[in-house]
């Protein structure tokens, strides 16, 4: 998976504090985790993510308007956004896999934006997931459709043709840990953003983003905007 896009939210500056904010249920707050991603490196148990209610109401403003803020187009209409909380919730359930990492690492990936372009660093990443040479894309599109929104989350949850989706790299990581603890998605997030994993070191990011791992543990408790603290 190649690096995660450089996402720069400029409407925002100055308005984020680095207070926690409690919304919707969980706390706005970013945390600095280290080590193998085990609840005892201190780590969240996954008892302490949100539900996916939850998480989808404190990202819902994100995902409303993250085209526009990162200069890639028009913003989601309401079928769009609808249509996006409905093929995260389809497909995961299809494909086995939790909806909450499933939306953490949409909007680690694209903030949830249908019109995200697509990104190339040896493989093609196009979409909401940033799939490994997927066929799902709205890059640079008016209006996107919901079979596609739905081909977008698919590649990334159920993989493709030519790379692994999460559902087949969180079994490869559940098999490390010898089952799908909170680790063992941690695990799968740098996988999937690397295509290598440090067991040891989540941190450790080959050619990728440092922070991926740890940015995707703090989404899934329930942290949007506040101000980062991963120290690398």
């Amino acid at each position: 998976m190649s690096k995660n896009l450089v996402l720069v939210l400029t409407t925002l500056a100055g308005l984020v504090a680095a207070a926690p904010i409690q919304q919707r249920g969980v706390l706005d707050a970013y945390n600095n985790y280290r080590g193998d991603g085990t609840v005892g490196a201190g780590w969240p148990d996954s008892s302490a993510w949100g539900s996916f209610d939850q998480l989808w109401s404190a990202n819902l403003p994100l995902i409303q308007q993250s085209c526009g803020w990162n200069g890639w187009g028009a913003d989601n209409s309401a079928d769009e956004v609808n249509n996006i909380k409905d093929a995260i919730t389809q497909v995961s359930s299809a494909q086995g896999v939790d909806n909450r990492f499933v939306l953490a690492i949409m909007m680690q990936e694209s903030k949830g934006c249908v019109r995200v372009p697509t990104t190339s660093n040896g493989v093609t990443n196009p979409g909401l997931m940033q799939s490994h040479n997927g066929s799902g894309s709205c890059a640079g599109v008016s209006s996107c459709s919901r079979d596609q929104i739905f081909q977008m989350i698919n590649d990334g949850v159920a993989g493709t043709s030519s790379g692994d989706g999460l559902k087949q790299i969180l079994a490869t990581t559940s098999s490390h840990y010898g089952g799908t603890s909170s680790a063992a998605y941690y695990a799968a997030a740098r996988l999937y953003n690397s295509g290598s994993v440090d067991y040891s070191n989540l941190g450790n990011a080959f050619t990728s983003v440092a922070c991926y791992a740890d940015d995707v543990a703090n989404r899934l408790t329930g942290w949007t905007l506040a101000l980062s603290l991963c120290i690398v």
